[in-house]
């Protein structure tokens, strides 16, 4: 609820003389801000750049009705955090803007990842897969020269200053030749563009060799891998001929960081029904494999994951019982000496605490579907983000904005499916968000709730997404409102 509408319920300076003439004694006007509760006797306020106050909920009217004593720890905590100006504050409308300007900057430099799928075909099988991958035979399912060409021309037309071309599937090492002259045609067009360039291949690593392994390393590719826990969860999450996903995995990362370095790998974990009372094993495996972060993340319902109904296994409450389970147990490693990040928390942290923007585009106002990050299918075809083209595997292609054979930039960038749900996703006016305490942190997430509710807004008092995220966001606060050692790691976290 925004500080505007409790007034107009409770006698407040906008209709009530008494209260409008104690607020010209006052000498102080409040700012535009937010509120929310964080539990049974506190709030928590939130300003329009993502400043934000706990209080004791019984001090909201006071606040609102402006009958706060001047010189009071509340009034010039209020004034500190720019909740309110006086006259010797009327700079902070200043500061608000500037930090305003910093945090939406990004918008101008769209788009920065671009994410090219070169194949659908996969050696693995794994059930809850938010692709339809393809058997490894199908070359019909590989992207083509000519094709790759054309989504290299879009790329190099982003204002962004940098651009990252990631490569997806299925699994991209089935078309690894696609992948080096993709990387050797980017670098050349790259002499005239002269962009932060990056590469990055999403894999599982299983068919990693010495020549892929060499060409990483002269061209400084990156390698993203899935790891879904200990060896015996892994497997059965991640089935291949020979049962050896787990060893081909952990094979490949220590084949990879001995040549690239070990900065060059990354992995990201997926919550199964079968990994939700292993939080704590999970993260183990991730330390006992040399990673200092783990992606606590749930099944998506896209792809293979809602054929098998694997994303229908479990629900929102299920999956939050082993987030907070997996979260608590990696601060309890940090307050031990162990330095470990739950990334997740990382990114809501730094949307908290940085002047900076995120690029997640989850947690993006307006979403970043198409301004953020862009997909070229292996087919043509140009998708919003990898969830809208895992969406038109289902079979819905709500979110496509053309063929890049077909159409040119200005009719892809702004074609009705990429502005419609921008537009659509701008919190501080999406029915639900625009009053929410949490909205300077959140985002709205079109596509999912497209996917959930068969409405790009969607109704957010039943919305996943929404539960999830306001119930991290509350946790967060609380551990730093009630534990300065969980506040100090977590406040590491949010370091750049």
């Amino acid at each position: 609820m925004s500080a505007i509408e409790l007034a107009t319920k409770t006698g407040s300076p906008f209709n009530d003389l008494n209260a409008y003439n104690q607020s010209l004694k006052t000498g102080y006007r409040l700012l535009p801000f937010k509120f929310i509760r964080l539990d049974d006797k506190r709030m928590v306020l939130t300003n329009e750049v993502g400043e934000f106050l706990v209080i004791e909920q019984d001090y909201l009217r006071a606040i609102v009705n402006k009958s706060i004593e001047a010189g009071s720890q509340l009034y010039n905590n209020l004034k500190s955090k720019h909740f309110l100006i006086d006259d010797d504050s009327s700079i902070a409308l200043e500061l608000l803007a500037m930090k305003s300007r910093t945090k939406m900057q990004q918008i101008s430099n769209f788009t920065g990842l671009h994410i090219f799928v070169v194949s659908l075909r996969c050696d693995h099988s794994c059930p809850y897969c938010q692709v339809s991958r393809q058997s490894e035979d199908k070359l019909a399912f590989d992207m083509s020269n000519d094709t790759a060409i054309k989504c290299l021309e879009f790329t190099f037309r982003s204002p962004s200053p940098s651009i990252k071309i990631e490569f997806q599937g299925g699994e991209p090492l089935l078309n690894f030749d696609l992948i080096k002259f993709i990387v050797i045609e980017a670098e050349k067009k790259n002499e005239v563009h002269n962009k932060d360039l990056e590469f990055v291949i999403a894999t599982n690593l299983a068919l990693l060799t010495d020549e892929i392994l060499s060409f990483c390393l002269e061209h400084r590719i990156y390698l993203s891998t899935s790891l879904d826990g200990p060896e015996d969860l892994h497997v059965a999450n991640r089935p291949r001929p020979g049962a050896d996903s787990y060893q081909r995995v952990i094979q490949g990362i220590n084949r990879a960081r001995a040549i690239l370095g070990p900065d060059k790998v990354s992995a990201l974990m997926t919550t199964t029904a079968a990994s939700l009372t292993r939080a704590k094993n999970i993260v183990d495996e991730y330390l006992l494999q040399g990673f200092n972060s783990i992606f606590l993340r749930p099944l998506s319902p896209y792809g293979f994951a809602v054929k098998t109904k694997w994303y229908q296994s479990y629900d929102i409450q299920n999956w939050l019982k082993f987030y907070f389970e997996g979260l608590d147990y990696i601060i309890n490693l940090n307050k031990q000496g162990y330095f470990f990040v739950e990334q997740y928390a990382a990114i809501i942290l730094n949307k908290m605490f940085s002047p900076q923007g995120t690029g997640y585009v989850d947690l993006q106002s307006p979403a970043g579907l198409g301004i953020s990050a862009i997909l070229f299918n292996y087919n043509a075809e140009v998708y919003a983000s990898d969830e809208a083209r895992m969406l038109a595997e289902m079979g819905d292609k709500t979110f496509c904005l053309g063929n890049i054979n077909q159409h040119t930039y200005e009719q892809i960038m702004l074609s009705e499916a990429l502005l419609n749900p921008i537009e659509q996703s701008i919190v501080e006016s999406v029915p639900g968000c625009n009053d929410c305490g949490f909205q300077p942190y959140c985002g709205s997430d079109p596509i999912y709730h497209h996917a959930t509710q068969k409405d790009s807004i969607g109704h957010k008092a039943l919305s996943g997404f929404c539960k999830k995220n306001m119930a991290i966001m509350r946790r967060l606060i609380c551990l730093m409102e009630d534990d300065p050692q969980a506040k100090q790691i977590l406040l590491n976290w949010a370091k750049p």
